[in-house]
């Protein structure tokens, strides 16, 4: 009888580092050869040939068909994948290892052919390991020769930006687009002649009808303020403001000098004045809070960022209105309502605005107490634990400065003072030596005692500090007491919806709890 012989499904995988037309052209061949190659063996059956293009090899997270491959051979469907090399299978020896055990455990080996590396054989991770780091030395190398002649081509003025509002990019060559110049202009005008802020003018651009560089209506004030903050428009390019820090997984950070800048001053034609550049410069930071105002703003409001609107999304921002009899109220409002008001169509025929309600802060501080009053946690037995835990911090504190050891050394200090005086009447010591011993003992024994006068004072108002952060921490955790840092960091985010509805998230709370607002106090 004659024994059946079992045909193996062959997966082929192939990779090209770039998309240019003659790596296309490779890839293709590739795939052409995987299918010829697989068809002359008898034992063998075509699975699938699995492709990346346009993709680097030293890394996988960014590599669809190669995920796929390996998700396929968790599902068994195949029994062995063939391609060309390890630096096309991965440059990074830790991926090679790791996917090449993976798919050993699923009993699939990997040959390499250019390498005559099988995973199934003994001594393959051996072999692997040499040779996918010989792979990822290379591509450091390349890295580093590559990243080399782009800093030298940076230095000889080349650009490797995009094209920007103002600016096409062509070639590594900027030239203006008159279009866009025009807003450029209009923008720095407003900032700097007209004294706008940032909000104003992207409020006005919209309504203008205006296009940003994307082509998109909506303007920001974080756009405005980074096109006037970009040295471009005077005509001076600077460049690496990202870097690679791993050539690994390329990962791109901003360079905030851990690698050099490079900088040509008068590159291009200018859109824009050194003059009123300098002028924008000096408003920014005129206009740009001191590091306490911001950790001040910052920290003004809990509900800063965390409140969203029901109707259109959007943020609610806090505005401060003065009432008829001069008092100040302080209430919130979706940023898209505040900035066009009620929903309507604009000039252009685009909807603008929203119909999301205004709400008295007071109301939700309200609201934020009577959620810290139904929290389900046990309230008492954290007060307990926090109070204990200040307790022992100030007991700690006095540790040092025992009173008891103060007073004994007060009073070996007396002792030698009337051995002193037994001396000096014995005719032991001089007069004058007496003296100056008898002053030194009097002010060590005057230090001591206002020493311990302190301590005294100090642990008498520890006693009041402690009742003091006692009473605050029970307080707070029972919403008797308003404290911002403590509601920021419990509240996750409010949403507003209509009818007065207020749905409040809370931070590791998996439910949401909902309230109606009867009236808005202002």
């Amino acid at each position: 009888m004659q024994e059946s012989v079992k045909v193996m499904r062959v997966a082929a995988y192939c990779r090209v580092s770039t998309d240019h037309q003659d790596q296309a052209n490779s890839l293709k061949s590739q795939q052409n050869y995987f299918h010829e190659y697989i068809s002359k063996n008898p034992l063998w059956t075509l699975a699938e040939v699995y492709v990346d293009e346009g993709i680097t090899g030293t890394s996988t997270k960014k590599r669809a068909d190669f995920n796929r491959m390996i998700t396929d051979a968790g599902k068994h469907q195949f029994d062995l994948i063939i391609t060309k090399e390890i630096s096309r299978f991965a440059r990074n020896t830790l991926d090679s290892i790791f996917y090449t055990r993976k798919l050993k455990d699923l009993g699939i080996g990997v040959i390499f052919m250019n390498d005559n590396i099988n995973t199934l054989d003994p001594d393959a991770e051996l072999r692997l390991t040499i040779m996918s780091s010989i792979a990822q030395e290379e591509s450091r190398k390349t890295s580093d020769r590559v990243k080399w002649g782009q800093k030298r081509r940076m230095e000889q003025g080349v650009v490797f930006g995009r094209s920007m509002l103002g600016y096409d990019v062509k070639d590594g060559h900027m030239s203006i687009n008159e279009d866009g110049a025009k807003i450029v202009r209009l923008i720095f005008h407003k900032f700097v002649n007209e004294k706008k802020g940032t909000h104003v003018i992207a409020r006005e651009l919209m309504e203008e009808g205006f296009k940003s560089f994307n082509g998109m209506r909506e303007w920001s004030n974080t756009v405005i303020l980074r096109l006037l903050r970009n040295e471009k428009y005077v005509g001076d390019l600077k460049q690496k403001k990202t870097y690679t820090p791993c050539y690994l997984n390329h990962d791109k950070k901003y360079n905030n000098g851990e690698e050099e800048f490079v900088v040509i001053h008068d590159h291009h034609e200018p859109i824009i004045s050194h003059e009123l550049f300098n002028k924008a410069e000096q408003e920014l930071s005129r206009r740009r809070p001191s590091k306490e105002q911001q950790t001040r703003h910052s920290n003004r409001y809990c509900f800063s960022g965390k409140i969203k609107c029901g109707f259109c999304g959007r943020t609610f921002v806090s505005r401060t209105k003065k009432r008829r009899d001069g008092s100040i109220y302080q209430s919130w409002r979706c940023y898209e309502s505040a900035s066009h008001g009620k929903c309507h169509l604009d000039p252009q025929g685009n909807t603008v605005g929203c119909d999301g309600r205004q709400l008295g802060n007071q109301n939700l501080l309200f609201v934020m107490s009577q959620v810290t009053q139904i929290l389900p946690i046990d309230k008492e037995s954290i007060t307990t634990h926090l109070t204990n835990i200040v307790k022992t911090v100030m007991q700690m504190e006095h540790a040092d400065a025992n009173i008891t050891k103060l007073q004994s050394h007060i009073d070996k200090t007396i002792d030698k003072k009337h051995r002193l005086i037994d001396l000096y009447l014995s005719h032991e010591i001089s007069e004058p030596d007496f003296k100056m011993i008898h002053t030194k003992y009097e002010n060590e024994i005057g230090m001591l005692e206002q020493k311990q006068g302190y301590i005294n004072v100090a642990e008498e108002n520890s006693e009041e500090a402690f009742t003091a952060i006692s009473d605050f921490i029970h307080g707070v955790a029972n919403g008797e007491i308003w404290d911002e840092t403590f509601y920021r960091n419990i509240l996750g985010k409010m949403v507003v919806f209509e009818k007065d509805r207020l749905d409040v998230y809370l931070n590791h709370v998996p439910d949401k709890l909902s309230y109606r607002i009867v009236d808005t106090p202002r």
